[in-house]
């Protein structure tokens, strides 16, 4: 009977054993099963197409369309300065009153001057016209009447030369007053009221004409081509923006064009010119210039942050209708405004993956995290 019991007992241990070892190897099995790779977590946008700029980016450096250095050119004692620094004015405004009466009685002695020759010049002639009369009628010789003609001839070139310093002293009078010789924005003055100022010395002020206003920028050689092809065919927009001035912006055209190419830096020079009516541009100032060329129409675009570079080449991951990554080799093109144009290995309407990429396996599935649209079409 013992032993009985005790076979029994071990066979039961024996059962619990065996069912243990297989459930343990059973958990084994379930444990050791390899999981599949979760998807990655991206933001897509969509290609779209829209009109797209083709332009090109320069920095250019503002200057006046006319600017003048004014100075005396006579020597003289500053009585009146007719403006405030710093304001506008037209042309042919008074600007600056030098003491005249030195030159205003230089002018006098000129005029009485000139009055006396032309008395001797009268004389003299009267007096040839008399002999050359007694010539004919044999009372005086040829000789004696010549005498007279070379004295009314001198008189006629003493009076010529009375004429000439009359009207220096007249055109030095004038120099006195100095009235403005473009319109245009006064500078700071260089010297005050009561100065003695000397001849073609000292700039008194400076005037620059602010509107219209040109930026001087310059472009790579390799542009050259494009840029007279486009100014052949019209009118290339430019605009100008203010760094860090909260959007100060103008609009313009390219008007100059340089004949030649700097070979030490290999660019070329150009102007363009901005109505600039609101004097927001102002002489000297830095500029960032985007000269649109052409409009390029119904351009694909994506996302910039999309276009990879990789050892290939650019790239982009495109999400597709299995929710599976395609890596895409592109060709990009312009770029505006957070978008670029590519111009071939995308359709319009396919999804590209514009955040997360690192996390991307090709062939890999995708979890989109946010569909966000490309941006807002370039204006």
């Amino acid at each position: 009977m013992t032993i009985s019991m005790t076979r029994v007992a071990h066979g039961i241990v024996m059962t619990i054993c065996a069912v243990s070892i297989l459930a343990t190897a059973g958990c084994a099995e379930k444990v050791e099963k390899p999981k599949g790779r979760p998807p990655a977590l991206v933001v897509t946008a969509v290609a779209t197409q829209q009109d797209l700029p083709l332009q090109l980016k320069a920095i250019g450096t503002m200057e006046a369309s006319e600017s003048v250095a004014v100075r005396t050119q006579i020597s003289g004692e500053l009585i009146k300065v007719a403006f405030r620094e710093g304001q506008d004015v037209q042309k042919g405004a008074l600007l600056f009153q030098l003491d005249p009466r030195s030159y205003q009685a230089a002018l006098r002695k000129a005029e009485a001057a000139l009055a006396r020759d032309r008395a001797i010049l009268a004389n003299a002639r009267k007096d040839y016209e008399r002999y050359s009369q007694l010539v004919k009628e044999g009372i005086v010789t040829q000789e004696q009447a010549e005498g007279y003609r070379t004295r009314a001839e001198s008189a006629a070139a003493d009076v010529a030369s009375d004429q000439a310093a009359l009207d220096s002293a007249r055109e030095q009078l004038a120099y006195c007053t100095i009235y403005s010789p473009i319109s245009g924005r006064l500078g700071v003055l260089s010297v005050n009221r009561g100065n003695v100022v000397k001849a073609n010395d000292t700039v008194l002020v400076t005037i620059n004409k602010l509107a219209p206003i040109y930026a001087v920028f310059t472009i790579p050689e390799k542009e050259l081509s494009d840029i007279k092809r486009y100014m052949s065919a019209g009118k290339v927009a430019v605009q100008a923006e203010v760094p860090g001035s909260g959007g100060i912006s103008e609009k313009g055209v390219i008007t100059f064009l340089d004949n030649s190419v700097d070979q030490t830096t290999g660019t070329i020079r150009l102007k363009a010119a901005f109505e600039n009516s609101r004097k927001q541009l102002w002489p000297g100032q830095f500029v960032n210039l985007s000269i649109t060329l052409a409009t390029r129409k119904n351009a694909v675009v994506v996302p910039s942050q999309a276009v990879q570079t990789g050892q290939k080449g650019q790239f982009v991951f495109v999400v597709k209708a299995d929710a599976t990554a395609e890596i895409r080799p592109v060709v990009a093109g312009t770029v505006l405004k957070g978008l670029t144009a590519i111009e071939s290995g995308i359709r319009p309407g396919e999804q590209v993956v514009v955040d997360g990429q690192m996390r991307v396996v090709p062939g890999g599935k995708v979890e989109i995290k946010a569909l966000e649209k490309p941006g807002i079409p370039a204006k």
